[in-house]
């Protein structure tokens, strides 16, 4: 079963809550916030990202300061103040009531070095745990946990409710913040992108998807369930060793290979020997989607990314990287169409999930999740995650701090049944020296 909010155990901090409401009331502006198909696809689905300041960056902010940007942040992002309902017909949309957002507030007997040596990257306790339910019509769609450490660091941990946007939408949100907290001027209104409704192109399929599955056993909570326990680790990779892994595969050749396509092929061949006959010989691909006219900066939040299926035929053993890369870059198979006609049959009433219902890469390259900044300074480190993730597993691509030569690695966030991360960190590490763990040196 996937993993509630644990409300019985005490945490492992000092902490209170408040709530935080957009800075001009709406009144008989209220209104509400329809969902679109894509929206109601990742409803089971939580972004969850932590941002690690040294003392120099937070010196002489309270936290009075960190938590006044929220209120005309909220003027931006109303419907992220709101509460899900759910509709006569049983479709969900959230009625923008001001309810506002949540703020924990934490302190850690820890230095954040000691932290970061107990725990590497990992985003739990320092995220608030947050699930929609059981009363949906006081849930918040957003957490925001301050956690201040001994040594005077700091952490800033967001929990985004996915039915709410993307990562790339959750991402803008926090570093929005940290714009006005850094007193920059804001448009008086986000950018609504003109999203493009799925279209008869050739690669897209029109029947029976497999990038989701339906979910039965949905409860009180809004959260997918797992049969077995599916942890998470973080790999980071230097761009030295990025380097390495394309001379080693020598896709070099090909200018235009990203090294999601690199990495994510390199990990696909790793699992599928790992779990031998039984696959994977599907995967999934989350990506951006590029043909929609954007605004990245100030853009209003949606769940306009492309889910696309990947299949192939070989044994494991015949696996070979190139292949495999060739695959994700030149023979995805769009499954948005079919996706969207599959929810409207429901009214948006069925239950699904995305993450994990097959192994599934998700790009986000693109992601800027150093720009956050406090007192004008970059966090030290930075992690993402996804909760609610099916058992087949999900593995995150993402840019990481900048190496001693002012390069950029690659963040990878992989979440996995225990035994097969556990083999998975091994053969990272003995074939292409890939270290399961994360240097912390700052």
């Amino acid at each position: 079963m996937g993993s509630l909010p644990n409300l019985e155990a005490p945490p492992p901090s000092s902490s209170r809550i408040s709530t935080v409401v957009p800075a001009t009331p709406r009144c008989e502006e209220k209104g509400e916030h329809n969902l679109n198909y894509m929206d109601l696809l990742m409803k089971l689905h939580y972004v969850r990202s932590i941002y690690f300041f040294d003392s120099e960056a937070v010196q002489g902010l309270t936290i009075s300061d960190l938590k006044t940007p929220m209120f005309p942040l909220l003027d931006l992002y109303s419907h992220v103040a709101g509460r899900v309902r759910i509709a006569k017909s049983g479709r969900p949309f959230i009625k923008c009531n001001d309810a506002g957002v949540r703020i924990a507030e934490s302190q850690c007997d820890k230095t954040l070095r000691e932290w970061l040596d107990e725990n590497e990257y990992s985003v739990d306790e320092l995220v608030h745990d947050h699930v929609l339910g059981p009363d949906l019509a006081f849930s918040p769609l957003v957490f925001v946990k301050f956690t201040s450490f001994k040594c005077g660091g700091l952490s800033v941990g967001l929990s985004w409710a996915h039915i709410l946007g993307d990562a790339f939408s959750a991402f803008n949100f926090i570093t929005k913040w940290s714009h006005i907290l850094a007193g920059q001027s804001q448009p008086k209104s986000l950018h609504i992108p003109n999203l493009v409704k799925p279209q008869f192109l050739s690669n897209f399929v029109f029947d029976n998807p497999i990038s989701i599955k339906n979910e039965n056993v949905v409860g009180e909570y809004w959260l997918a369930a797992n049969d077995c326990y599916v942890p998470s680790h973080t790999f980071h990779i230097t761009s030295s060793q990025l380097h390495h892994l394309v001379k080693t595969t020598k896709s070099i050749t090909n200018t235009d290979t990203k090294y999601f396509e690199i990495i994510s092929a390199t990990i696909w061949k790793c699992i599928a020997q790992i779990r031998g006959d039984i696959g994977p010989k599907v995967v999934t691909i989350c990506s951006k989607n590029k043909n929609t006219s954007k605004c990245a900066e100030n853009e209003f939040p949606t769940n306009d990314i492309l889910l696309s299926k990947i299949e192939t035929n070989l044994r494991p053993e015949e696996y070979n990287i190139l292949d495999l890369m060739n695959l994700i870059g030149e023979k995805k198979i769009n499954e948005n169409y079919a996706l969207e006609k599959l929810v409207e049959k429901g009214d948006g009433k069925d239950d699904f999930f995305v993450y994990g219902a097959k192994l599934t890469f998700v790009d986000l390259e693109e992601a800027d999740l150093y720009g956050v900044k406090l007192n004008g300074k970059k966090p030290i480190r930075a992690n993402c995650d996804l909760r609610g993730v099916g058992d087949q597993g999900v593995v995150l691509v993402f840019p990481g701090p900048e190496d001693d030569d002012g390069n950029n690695g690659r963040m990878i966030k992989v979440s996995l049944p225990g035994k097969e991360l556990d083999q998975l960190k091994y053969k990272l590490e003995r074939e292409w020296g890939i270290q399961h763990y994360a240097s912390l040196t700052f």
